[in-house]
């Protein structure tokens, strides 16, 4: 459970808290200063409190937790009215907001909520006790005093506080409390911890103590000391000097521990059949029991993480080729020249009109449909002359404003891809993306590329299979991973189906790296990158002014985040960190965003110590990239591909 304390105490203002006026919870709100967890994401915790558990006793100890149980003490005394009731009999609503106010407060984990209302209750019940021992039964013949509530509780509403002052005074209170004295009486050997418990009492003995080895027989007898280290009671004392003796006795050799018969047994007796011991702990068998049952789910968990990543991968590979074969219809219809079209045509049509009209005009027919062959070559010819004038138009490269690599790329599209109607296939390796990918590049990709228009999903993924290798070379791919922007970029599936492959791809490191994501929700690309461990994501936005995070890609993020956090079995905080890194470089116009994207991504891995929060950070503001380095640096990825 960890502390988060904020800038902003709003949330106790949204749940209407009374701020109570009682000692404890001044102390505690001058002292601590609480504050509650901001609802946005993108809000940073100033400073986090970790609130260690007992590994004997599974109970919270140290400050942060004393913080806790304070803070439930003032709402248990301010939020649930001053009645003569019983816990069950309170309103559920009243439960609901203690345990609303705590969990903004604090990171409870599961299973929480019930530790938190069992604690409510037990300060409620002990803070009606409290007023009733010593505001209340002292003064019976005072009815002055009486008439209204003490100084200390001034919150306390006078018709509360009469009605809880009657029935203190009735009879079958009277009757109750008598009963509960005699109690009270038989017992022996009361410890004076109160709130402290055991396992805070060990966890300062500890500090106190290094390297001594806290039995139960120290810390029973510590228990019942005063601040003063003396012990008041008697009986208590008595019982504190034998344990002494057989300490010592012990440390000689002269006398034995073994198992449950040890020296806290030996000086009180043995224990009542079936009975925890005083220093409760969990049971042994409990503890492993639900090991192997979390082992077991987690495991279940896994397993099924792993099928549905297969199955959504096999999803992928058949969009992937659904998409090949579109983009391959599309670019033989392209290519398809518009004369041949006519001929074929008009060919179907002969032979149609020779089933129609017989064999004696077969002669004739032929003879015009060569007529027809000839004019339609001379004027198929013209067409590609005109054809190559223009190739020769657009391909003047000699010109154009690119690195010498660009144009010797669009040389080789202009003679061997578009003459041989030829695609550029390629393999993208497992390693980069998690899993093989096979794909393609299309002669318009090369062109629209070399003139700064609007770029796919494949071009920034070729790009990032070279940035793997530049990593590789750099000994960085255990720092740095990417996840491929066609699988998650909008209408690439549902939020469910893309958030599960996020994980998927988390999954497969430590938890150390950072993840590269390229997303784009509709015709403009930005950068994500994902710090799974921490629970925090990097928004990079190429266009200028106040950019937000797109819902979606949040949400497929967001998710992602707790299904990590459920393979690795970690609680993980309420909500992940965004942060939008406003100091980036900003695109001149409307296009470029896809360039700059892949730039960003180069600039990064470029840095050994990965310190993009520092340098793009708010404030820092970058020029521009110029063109052509722009140009030049997303060239790499393309110019790789014909070396393969």
């Amino acid at each position: 459970m960890v502390s988060q304390q904020q800038t902003k105490d709003s949330g106790s203002k949204k749940l209407g808290m009374v701020a109570p006026q009682d000692k404890s919870s001044k102390e505690m709100m001058s002292s601590k200063k609480m504050k509650f967890a901001s609802s946005s994401a993108e809000t940073e915790q100033t400073s986090q409190t970790t609130i260690s558990d007992d590994s004997k006793t599974g109970r919270g100890i140290g400050q942060a937790h004393s913080e806790m149980q304070s803070y439930i003490g003032v709402l248990a005394r301010s939020r649930v009215p001053l009645v003569d009731k019983k816990w069950s009999q309170i309103p559920k609503d009243v439960k609901e907001q203690i345990w609303e106010a705590v969990d903004m407060a604090f990171v409870v984990g599961q299973g929480g909520k019930k530790s938190v209302l069992t604690s409510a209750a037990k300060k409620w019940k002990d803070f009606k006790s409290t007023l009733t021992r010593h505001y209340i039964l002292p003064y019976t013949n005072d009815k002055e005093k009486l008439s209204h509530p003490p100084e200390t509780y001034k919150f306390i509403e006078k018709a509360q506080w009469d009605a809880f002052v009657a029935s203190r005074l009735s009879k079958d209170f009277e009757s109750v409390h008598s009963q509960h004295a005699q109690i009270r009486e038989k017992l022996e050997y009361n410890h004076r911890l109160s709130r402290k418990g055991y396992a805070g009492l060990e966890d300062q003995l500890e500090e106190t103590m290094p390297g001594v080895e806290i039995d139960r027989s120290t810390l029973w007898k510590r228990a019942r000391q005063d601040k003063h280290g003396n012990i008041p009671d008697p009986k208590v004392a008595e019982k504190a000097k034998l344990i002494d003796e057989l300490q010592k006795q012990v440390s000689e050799g002269k006398v034995r521990v073994d198992g449950s018969k040890d020296v806290l047994t030996m000086a009180l007796g043995p224990e009542h059949p079936g009975r925890l011991r005083g220093r409760v702990s969990f049971d042994d068998r409990l503890k492993e029991s639900l090991r192997v049952l979390l082992q077991e789910e987690t495991k279940k968990m896994e397993a099924k993480a792993r099928e549905e990543a297969l199955r959504m991968e096999a999803r992928t590979k058949q969009l992937v080729e659904a998409e090949r074969e579109h983009f391959l219809a599309c670019l033989k219809k392209e290519l398809a020249k518009a004369p041949k079209i006519l001929c074929l045509t008009k060919l179907a049509a002969l032979e149609d009109d020779n089933a129609k009209n017989g064999e004696h005009q077969q002669e004739e027919e032929k003879e015009e449909e060569k007529r027809d062959e000839e004019k339609e070559e001379e004027k198929e010819k013209k067409d590609e002359e005109k054809h190559d004038d223009k190739v020769i138009e657009v391909g003047d490269y000699s010109n154009m404003e690119a690195p010498s690599s660009l144009k010797s790329l669009c040389r080789y599209v202009e003679t061997t891809l578009l003459p041989e109607d030829k695609l550029l296939q390629f393999t993208i390796d497992k390693e980069v993306f998690g899993g093989d990918r096979d794909t393609f590049l299309l002669p318009e990709d090369f062109t629209q590329f070399a003139g700064m228009e609007e770029i796919g999903a494949t071009v920034v993924a070729v790009y990032m299979r070279y940035l793997h290798d530049v990593l590789k070379q750099a000994n960085m791919c255990s720092m740095v991973g990417f996840i491929d922007p066609a699988t998650v970029s909008a209408n690439s599936g549902t939020i469910a189906e893309r958030s599960r492959l996020v994980a998927a791809r988390l999954q497969k490191t430590d938890g150390e790296q950072i993840f590269m994501m390229p997303y784009n929700p509709g015709r403009h690309w930005i950068l994500l990158i994902v710090r799974a461990k921490k629970e925090t994501v990097y928004f990079l936005d190429p266009l200028p002014g106040h950019r937000v995070v797109d819902e979606e890609a949040k949400n497929i993020v967001n998710s992602a985040i707790k299904i990590y956090n459920t393979h690795i079995a970690r609680a993980g905080r309420k909500n992940v960190i965004w942060k939008t890194l406003s100091g980036t470089p900003k695109q001149p116009s409307s296009v470029e965003c896809g360039y700059y994207v892949m730039r960003f991504m180069r600039d990064i891995i470029m840095d050994p110590s990965l310190g993009f929060e520092n340098k793009y950070a708010k404030g820092n503001q970058e020029a521009s990239y110029p063109k052509k380095p722009l140009m030049k640096s997303g060239m790499n990825g393309q110019r790789q591909l014909l070396n393969t």
